[in-house]
């Protein structure tokens, strides 16, 4: 009956992908930021970021973002800006560099700055010895006040996470861990380079919560090659068995054009569209069997998580990381390609290691390009911020805000008025509501709102 059950659904979405994903389903941005990434210039260089650092208003807490962009091997679906050794020796110098970047930020900041939000990401954190992490986060301590209730999170891989390292992250007071899965099928797991059994993550989760760290995030993915409909039902309830609060879900991004490494995933292996669309309605709806809540496009947390409540009380969201309760106004970011987020613009620091090493250890921000945010820039971010979070947008109350006229998006309500038709979005006295059958299509609803898109240009992984 379970086999029969999937079958039916699985028909279902061939049906619905049929109609809707020659449509929408098109190559877009996930916009963790507005205007996005593939829009920054060179007009924000080091000298217009220090002096951005230096206008940041002292009483508003600060999040701080932290890239280790090293991994012990590559697995062949990532997408980030990492590279791979065997050899600690890297490692071990650019947490000099990082260290030193900490230096320069605090220079350009005029005083001792309140911290709500930390986040290690990579790469691998998890590569990093115990004693460089202590060292790291006392930089941190000294140069900034973290607050008592601050999130102090990192990515996790399970192949890497020593009892040391666990050690570290408990005495340097960390509250989150988020933790790569994937997906727990060997097959998959081979066909991605990253295998790792469900008895590692296990001991993994159980080690960090001896010690005290009881936020537990959990990475899946759908869209990955040999992945089923069974497979990935299977998955999602190994993962419920290990109880975390929190889960991300994301579609595989297939990009080889821009990242090479992925020419060694079998495409032919790949889930089709109607696939990718049943394994994500299947994921969804069994993380709500088992009492997730659906945040947004790809986050689930439990009803009692803070999250969730974020959610419910309409102050959710979304930064770099996904969504987020972090409510700074302000994320620096530090390490190669980081980005780093203030209320005059984006900055993003130079993805090539050596360039960016060169320009810390030369006390400069290491900046390569960014963009300064109009007024017209924040409309729209705010707008697609609360479709991205809540599902729902009432453009009266963004447009009162912003002290401008509704007739403003006139030609975007037309637009979204026919996406209606399709079923995937609803208008009401100017409110735009994503439905159910819309919910995986989100990004191309906030996408009408964009006005820097070119649909020509193969930036983006696609909707779904």
């Amino acid at each position: 009956m379970q086999k029969r059950r999937h079958h039916i659904d699985e028909a279902r979405f061939a049906m619905i992908s049929t109609a809707l994903h020659q449509k929408y389903d098109l190559r877009l941005p996930r916009y963790t930021s507005y205007p996005t990434a593939p829009h920054f210039s060179p007009a924000v260089n080091g000298v217009v970021y220090r002096r951005w650092l230096s206008e940041l208003d002292p009483k508003q807490p600060l999040s701080l973002y932290f890239h280790v962009p090293y991994c012990e091997e590559m697995c062949w679906f990532c997408g980030c800006n990492t590279k791979i050794t065997k050899h600690y020796s890297p490692v071990g110098s650019y947490v000099d560099v990082l260290r030193a970047e900490i230096k320069n930020v605090l220079s350009a900041l005029p005083a001792k700055y309140p911290v709500a939000h930390i986040h290690f990401g990579g790469g691998s954190p998890t590569i990093l010895k115990a004693d460089d992490l202590r060292n790291i986060m006392e930089d941190i301590q000294r140069g900034f006040d973290i607050l008592p209730d601050a999130e102090i999170a990192i990515e996790m891989d399970p192949r890497t996470a020593k009892p040391d390292f666990m050690d570290a992250m408990r005495d340097c007071g960390f509250t989150r861990s988020s933790i790569g899965v994937q997906d727990f099928n060997e097959t998959v797991q081979r066909a991605v380079n990253r295998v790792q059994s469900f008895d590692l993550v296990a001991n993994v989760v159980a080690n960090l919560r001896e010690r005290g760290m009881n936020g537990i995030n959990v990475d899946l993915m759908y869209g990955l090659p040999f992945q089923t409909l069974q497979g990935v039902i299977d998955t999602v309830d190994a993962t419920v068995a290990l109880n975390p609060d929190r889960l991300s879900v994301f579609g595989y991004a297939h990009v080889p054009w821009m990242k090479k490494h992925q020419n060694l995933i079998p495409t032919e292996a790949l889930p089709d569209t109607a696939q990718r669309w049943a394994q994500y309605e299947a994921i969804q709806n069994r993380l709500a069997e088992h009492g997730y809540v659906a945040i947004g496009l790809d986050h689930f947390a439990r009803a009692d998580d803070d999250m969730a409540k974020s959610m419910l009380a309409g102050e959710l969201h979304r930064n770099f990381q996904g969504y987020t309760t972090d409510r700074a106004e302000a994320l620096i970011g530090m390490g190669p390609s980081a980005i780093s987020s203030l209320p005059q613009g984006y900055a993003q620091n130079d993805p090539a290691l050596g360039r960016w090493k060169r320009c810390v250890e030369d006390g400069l921000m290491a900046i390569e390009k960014g963009i300064a945010v109009t007024d017209e820039d924040r409309i729209r971010r705010d707008i697609i911020n609360e479709l991205m979070c809540h599902l729902s947008v009432d453009l009266d109350e963004i447009c009162r805000d912003h002290d401008v006229p509704v007739s403003r998006f006139a030609t975007q309500l037309d637009d979204i008025r026919k996406m209606s038709v399709d079923g995937i979005v609803t208008v009401c006295c100017n409110t735009i509501t994503v439905t159910d059958t819309g919910r995986p299509l989100v990004r191309a609803i906030c996408a009408v709102f964009d006005t820097f898109l070119d649909h020509a240009q193969k930036r983006h992984s696609q909707a779904v």
